[in-house]
């Protein structure tokens, strides 16, 4: 056996031992205590980024590119707000709940000036936003707060998380492409990994 072979079965792969592939959404119970966690320590950032992560569905490139303006109007955070995806170039439409606007709306109040109007700016990068790097640590240390394991989880558990239980909820896979802005059906079944148990189950709540 030669040298080079030798040097080629002894590296790893640089996912080894880790999951890959599409991450679970988060169930209720974990929003509910990553949320008690953020409240209790006060990290007022950390929340509105958090419970608008859930409420947008949006990919983590996009939420930390997130401007004021983009969610904010006459000093008041919308109930609705409007992004263009980088990904497709098309857009998108979420809801913000009540929790959301109040978190954002608390974030404003002591959000530190920064140059570009990110919503969530850097902390280190003037003048730039925070990346989905950052984004994804954060996550992890919130998920360690709620004693879940971060390995688990990734960015898109967030994204996922609310289509996959108005899926569940309604069955209603069309309502799913649009909050989650998926040109395709297709690929929002991909995404939500609907089975054919999940179509019969549906189909043996119609009685007629």
């Amino acid at each position: 056996m030669s040298r080079e072979t030798s040097s080629e079965q002894v590296r790893h792969a640089w996912n080894s031992g880790l999951l890959v592939g599409p991450k679970p959404p988060l169930k209720p119970k974990d929003i509910w205590a990553i949320r008690a966690q953020l409240r209790h320590q006060n990290r007022i950032r950390d929340l509105a980024l958090f419970n608008l992560a859930i409420d947008s569905k949006l990919r983590g490139c996009d939420l930390v590119h997130l401007r004021v303006a983009d969610v904010v109007l006459a000093g008041s955070v919308r109930p609705r707000a409007s992004v263009v995806q980088s990904k497709t170039g098309r857009p998108v439409v979420f809801e913000l709940t009540e929790a959301s606007r109040e978190s954002v709306q608390g974030w404003l109040r002591v959000r530190p000036q920064r140059k570009g109007d990110w919503l969530f700016p850097s902390r280190s990068r003037s003048g730039q936003s925070m990346t989905t790097r950052q984004y994804a640590r954060l996550l992890d240390d919130w998920l360690d707060l709620a004693g879940l394991d971060h390995t688990l989880f990734g960015t898109h558990s967030l994204r996922r998380t609310k289509v996959a239980l108005i899926y569940k909820r309604t069955g209603n896979l069309r309502a799913c492409q649009l909050l989650l802005g998926h040109t395709k059906l297709e690929t929002t079944v991909r995404y939500l990994g609907v089975e054919l148990d999940d179509a019969l189950e549906l189909s043996e709540q119609v009685d007629l």
